[in-house]
Parts: structure tokens; C-alpha cells; sequence
């Protein structure tokens, strides 16, 4: 059932997003319907306290080139098992930050951190992000366009 008053965006089962609170501006991500929350690689992750709430470093592989690699600090909004694709199950922190996507529009998401590097994503958009909002056209990809920062990448 769509909204009425809001058109959905219609994705492909790949495209660029931008997680810009992290600071990165392009990330190619998988989107999948099938997987309830969203995911992101990171390669070292460090949970710590600062003003009494629960933070966590960890260090973002946005992709491609060592240069995207950051350390970067969110508070964890929760901590919760996640099964992923293998059945494997694993406690994973969940951070809360803002998903961009090129056509001007977004929102706030969950996401988890995970290391994703045996994957050919390095971020995996699930249903939840998805949720009254976004359509998935599962034969296409890059629907939204490919952002110039990448279009020199193989």
C-alpha cells in the first residue's frame, strides 16, 4: 500500500548512497529487502563512555581506496543479535545516523557495524531503511545515478 501524498523512491537492488554524519559522501551499498536491518563494514570497532552514555570508535572502509578509511565516533543506541546470510549469529553494536540518497531526500536509520570485508558491499541496506519510504526494482541497479566522486573507479 503506498502513502498517499508521497511519492516512494524506487531503488535498484545496488546504489550509491551517502552516510554524511560519518562523513562519507559515497558508499556503494547492496540493498536488501530480505535483511531486516542495515550494515556497515568497519574494521575496528572500540565501545567507550563519554557523559555517561555508551559511545563507540570505530574505524569506517567506506569502499575502494585507503583514503576512504576514517575513525569515526557515534553513540550506540543498542546492542542485539543479528543472524546474518551464513545463519551465523553475532551481538552487533547499532548506531542511529542519516542516510542521503542523490535525489535530495533523507532520514534517520539504524544500522549496525560489522566486519563485511569477504563482501562484495561495503554496506548492506535492509527493510527497515527501507520501510514506507523506498520500492526495490531488483533487476536494475544504480537507479539513482552514479555520483562523479566514482565514476573514475573500475
Amino acid at each position: 500500500m503506498v502513502r498517499k501524498g508521497r511519492a516512494r523512491i524506487v531503488l535498484g537492488w545496488r546504489e550509491w548512497l551517502s552516510l554524511p554524519q560519518l562523513g562519507v559522501a559515497c558508499i556503494r551499498a547492496k540493498v536488501d529487502s530480505g535483511a531486516r536491518s542495515s550494515c556497515l563494514h568497519v574494521l575496528e570497532q572500540e565501545l567507550f563512555e563519554r557523559d555517561g552514555r555508551q559511545m563507540v570508535r570505530f574505524v569506517l572502509d567506506a569502499g575502494f581506496r585507503q583514503e576512504v578509511r576514517r575513525t569515526v565516533e557515534a553513540e550506540v543506541i543498542d546492542q542485539r543479535m543479528v543472524t546474518d546470510s551464513g545463519g551465523h549469529r553475532s551481538k552487533r553494536i547499532f548506531i542511529r545516523t542519516l542516510l542521503q540518497l542523490p535525489p535530495g531526500q533523507g532520514w534517520p536509520i539504524e544500522i549496525n557495524l560489522a566486519y563485511r570485508q569477504n563482501m562484495l558491499f561495503p554496506m548492506l541496506l535492509g527493510r527497515a531503511a527501507l520501510r514506507r519510504r523506498c520500492l526495490v526494482e531488483p533487476a536494475r541497479s544504480f537507479l539513482l545515478g552514479i555520483p562523479t566522486e566514482v565514476e573514475d573507479i573500475p
